[in-house]
């Protein structure tokens, strides 16, 4: 009977919308590469069947962490931690370099990407450490600033490899942890023309002839059409001709050689040439969907640790989402920022799908609670789950 009283209580939007992003993705990803995956002599399918193996991964661990009581993370943290910095150092000595970047740790055929398990490891950790300062999370010195310190070292190791794109997301989401953690507006404030200046200091440092195509190209593409701004301007050609519905599920041109990153940071632009418009907004709906479910939970969770694990992991997929979607329409520079749960990508599906199964996790509790106390009064909540403390700014 409980066990049935469990399985009614799981979120059931955060259970189905992830899958059906992600197999919509797979058909996606396979119309998208199939030429490329052919142009590097390799079979039509190798793509696809990536992704499928990558995706079976990443339902074990969505299956093993939807069960998984999310406290238990938070006493795994420190293991966490160490084994994010041995993974980072790793990858600056024996990883692999890519688009300009040594970022894969390579595994056999396959490589991962450190980095992306860094933005998870790193909410676990904030969301643990500043859910037991909220009794003095308003004094900066003893209550904000040790945790920023792993995390300046965190950032650190990725701008080496470098990576100025997947540090400053990380960055984001770290301020949205802290900053729902009740730290004082003006405190943040500091945090964040800090990080802006010390992240934007290091790009300078690594300026070179690519990366400035990169900005050359977001603002002004067709200055440099057989340059920084050619994946741009390939890119409008492939919205500008989908218009509402769409040329058809895999009748896409611009994935024939045109666009150089078709099922990866330019999926969009591929879903928009053959879904039109409308194909667009159900994707984005969908991720909105479950940004602002995961928003819903953080604010009805009353455990701190589990409160801020959801706004960290919401901002997650809201941050790369508007990354990458800003790539693809020229407002943002090209940082190689996949879609999430649409992009091919091993390491950020799996970490995706890892975030999603602890999001329900908590969903699952809260629900749990809900109808164990739904008749009892405040005060004996919480003497069992005391809520979280609110502090004035």
């Amino acid at each position: 009977m409980k066990q049935k009283q469990k399985w009614k209580s799981f979120d059931f939007t955060l259970l189905i919308t992830p899958i059906l992003l992600v197999s919509f993705g797979i058909v996606m990803i396979y119309s998208a590469s199939m030429v490329i995956a052919v142009m590097d002599d390799k079979p039509g399918n190798y793509y696809l069947i990536r992704q499928l193996i990558w995706f079976s991964l990443g339902l074990v661990g969505f299956i093993g962490c939807c069960v998984i009581p999310y406290r238990h993370y938070q006493k795994l943290m420190k293991l966490i931690v160490f084994v994010l910095i041995v993974l980072l150092i790793a990858v600056l000595a024996f990883g692999t370099e890519a688009y300009g970047a040594k970022s894969w740790i390579l595994i056999g055929s396959s490589s991962i990407q450190p980095a992306e398990f860094v933005k998870l490891g790193l909410i676990i950790y904030l969301a643990s450490i500043y859910s037991k300062k909220q009794n003095y999370i308003a004094d900066f010195n003893k209550g904000v600033l040790p945790p920023l310190i792993l995390t300046g070292v965190l950032l650190g190791l990725i701008l080496l490899q470098p990576d100025i794109g997947t540090a400053a997301i990380i960055f984001l989401i770290a301020c949205s942890v802290i900053f729902s953690s009740g730290i004082k507006f003006r405190h943040l404030s500091i945090l964040v023309v800090i990080g802006f200046v010390l992240i934007g200091g290091a790009a300078t440092q690594m300026v070179n002839k690519e990366r400035i195509s990169r900005f050359t190209g977001a603002y002004q593409p067709f200055e440099y059409p057989d340059d920084g701004g050619y994946q741009l301007i390939q890119s409008y050609l492939a919205i500008g001709t989908g218009g509402i519905t769409g040329d058809g599920l895999g009748s896409g041109i611009q994935k024939l050689g045109y666009l150089t990153q078709p099922h990866n940071d330019f999926i969009m632009a591929v879903i928009a040439e053959e879904l039109g418009f409308i194909g667009v907004m159900i994707v984005i709906g969908m991720l909105a969907i479950i940004v602002l479910r995961g928003i819903y939970i953080a604010r009805i969770c009353e455990d701190s640790f589990g409160s801020l694990l959801a706004i960290g992991i919401s901002s997650m997929v809201g941050i790369q989402t508007f990354v990458n979607l800003g790539a693809i329409s020229g407002l943002l520079p090209i940082t190689g920022v996949p879609l999430p749960f649409i992009s091919y990508g091993g390491s950020s599906l799996l970490v995706l799908m890892i975030s999603m199964g602890i999001l329900n996790n908590i969903a699952l509790n809260v629900k749990l609670k809900e109808q164990k106390f739904g008749s009892e009064s405040i005060a004996e909540q919480e003497t069992v789950y005391p809520t979280r403390t609110t502090y004035s700014k």
